[in-house]
């Protein structure tokens, strides 16, 4: 790669799939729905995916995210117990709302009440784990709405733990999909709950999960249902095929097999029809600069995370065009910034990324310096 004096400016094509555009997404009957690709968190198909919804017992995710944040920080354990309130213990007990049967003064484990709000939608075991991580339910929702702020969920605001009906608590689903996507990024491991299909605790038969794509689709491997009457029937779902990962949220369908029926319409629409590409890396440094005054004559430049592009499935080659700075003087710290790169498809910009340096350049010694002064000053 030839590097002009001031600005580098080079053109890298991927040997990538001939030209394509994807179809239109399916027809789906409901008041919203987002699908995202995982890996790159590009939204490919929505329909009214930033308005104001009730998230019904999705809104358990936040839920358990808090407390998975807290377990990994050390300030919460799984073994440790959890004493059922009165008020969570008649959470749901004379009505037909989803519960986890928990006995009033019961001492509970943190890990049974997690698998509880996660399989089988216990609004009592949401109330319990909030009031046991804050003191009360109503303190638990500040942090919740903290969370939902880090997270870049700028359309979502909590009142509760479980998710009943209120006028100030909404989400929609494109924030779902950002909840979601930080869920598996974060605790790989704790994700697994979300795939267990039973769980039986304080009643004499196992309660099943809600989410019948987990029986239907095996490629399924969570998240989590919701409904009330205000909600309409609600679905996040998460699927991986192949090494590919997506994830839809379908707020308010008709029934709970449509709302199953749409997330699996949309899913294999996803899968079918689009491509996850990967494009730079610190494996693959769009560039080099030479360094002056440093213990190494040049340094790579480049992302130090793979960048991932959701791409209609057969679309032409990638090009990348990276713009570099001329002149690096040492000390070079890995991840200074030393340009940019845009990545382009069918001549278009489609996401313009930082290009940093990919290893440090501390100084030369005294010599290799001087002798490179002389050059700056000179204009070599």
């Amino acid at each position: 790669m030839k590097l002009l004096p001031r600005l580098a400016l080079a053109l890298v094509v991927l040997p990538l799939c001939a030209l394509a555009s994807a179809p239109p997404p399916p027809d789906i009957d409901s008041k919203s729905y987002a699908l995202m690709d995982y890996q790159s968190g590009e939204i490919i198909a929505s329909n009214n995916g930033d308005e104001h919804v009730p998230p019904a017992s999705i809104t358990k995710v936040m839920t358990v995210f808090v407390a998975f944040d807290l377990i990994k920080q050390g300030r919460l354990k799984l073994d440790d117990l959890a004493t059922v309130s009165e008020k969570a213990w008649g959470e749901g007990k004379d009505s037909s709302e989803s519960r986890m049967f928990l006995t009033l003064g019961a001492q509970v484990k943190v890990e049974d009440l997690l698998r509880g709000i996660i399989i089988v939608s216990g609004n009592d075991a949401s109330i319990a784990l909030a009031e046991h991580i804050a003191g009360s339910e109503n303190a638990f929702s500040s942090i919740m709405n903290q969370y939902a702020q880090k997270l870049g969920m700028t359309n979502t605001h909590f009142v509760d733990a479980s998710g009943m009906p209120n006028d100030d608590h909404y989400t929609t689903a494109h924030d779902l999909l950002i909840l979601a996507r930080a869920l598996i990024h974060n605790f790989p491991e704790q994700y697994k709950y979300f795939s267990e299909r039973t769980f039986k605790y304080g009643i004499e038969h196992a309660q099943e999960n809600r989410n019948g794509l987990l029986i239907k689709d095996p490629s399924v491997d969570g998240i989590k249902t919701g409904h009330t009457e205000a909600a309409g029937y609600c679905l996040l779902a998460s699927a991986k095929r192949d090494g590919r990962r997506l994830i839809s949220a379908v707020m308010g369908g008709k029934s709970w097999a449509y709302r199953e029926e749409a997330s699996e319409e949309l899913l294999n629409y996803g899968f079918r029809n689009f491509d996850t590409e990967q494009a730079l890396g610190p494996a693959a440094p769009a560039g080099t600069l030479k360094v002056y005054k440093g213990a190494a004559e040049s340094v790579g430049a480049g992302t130090p995370e793979p960048i991932y592009l959701a791409l209609p499935g057969g679309h032409s080659p990638l090009q990348i065009q990276t713009q570099l700075g001329g002149k690096v003087v040492a000390p070079i710290t890995a991840g200074q910034t030393l340009g940019e790169a845009n990545i382009l498809l069918d001549g278009k910009i489609v996401k313009t990324v930082p290009l940093v340096a990919l290893q440090d350049v501390p100084l030369g010694g005294f010599w290799h310096r001087l002798v490179d002064q002389i050059k700056l000053w000179l204009g070599f």
